[in-house]
């Protein structure tokens, strides 16, 4: 299977992905993640990219695409990571959008939530700060005890791999639902055309 070499420049990873593979996939394959889930029936998309390489490695721009461009405006190699598929070997180089909010101002919120739990509670009666402490004592060892009880049970085990697997069948024929309509038709062709050729052998 041909491989292409793809790197997000603004987030600094790199790697390797089959041919056939969408941008919004291989994002997530190096753990980048867009703001929000794309809805193409309502024709939001939250997944744009500018491709800053390599761009004529990758399928032409689909329907939902033209008409999202249409609508918004197109920057130079602009494409909608969940429609653009890896079509041919080589380096692609992508620039996702910056991000309203990154992890460094997320860390900062999540410090400053935390001093301000620990003012409140240097504020407390002592007879409160005792109370809240026995309180999360409490709550840790029943998860704990929960954790003992729960964690031999194979049973278990069972469940979550079966849930596992149900969740990622589901998530593979939302994946397909989403896929453009151009790729699904050159998808069906191909089965046909193999069927075909099968049978004439």
């Amino acid at each position: 299977m041909a491989e292409v070499d793809i790197r997000f420049e603004r987030e600094d990873r790199e790697g390797v992905v089959a041919v056939g593979t969408y941008l919004i996939d291989a994002a997530k394959r190096f753990g980048i993640h867009f703001d929000d889930i794309c809805d193409p029936e309502s024709a939001e998309h939250r997944c744009s990219v500018t491709v800053s390489s390599g761009i004529f490695l990758l399928s032409p721009l689909t329907s939902v695409e033209t008409e999202y461009f249409e609508k918004n405006g197109r920057q130079t190699n602009e494409r909608l990571a969940c429609q653009a598929k890896i079509e041919k070997a080589g380096e692609v180089v992508i620039m996702t959008k910056e991000k309203a909010k990154d992890a460094a101002e997320e860390a900062k919120a999540a410090e400053d939530r935390s001093e301000e739990y620990r003012k409140e509670f240097a504020e407390l009666p002592l007879e409160k700060k005792i109370a809240n402490l026995v309180q999360l004592e409490t709550i840790a060892f029943g998860e704990t005890v929960s954790f003992i009880f729960n964690s031999p049970f194979k049973i278990g085990e069972k469940i979550l791999d079966v849930m596992a697997e149900f969740g990622f069948k589901k998530e593979e024929r939302e994946k397909e639902a989403a896929r453009p309509a151009e790729h699904k038709e050159n998808g069906k062709g191909a089965e046909t055309e193999s069927k075909t050729t099968s049978a004439s052998e």
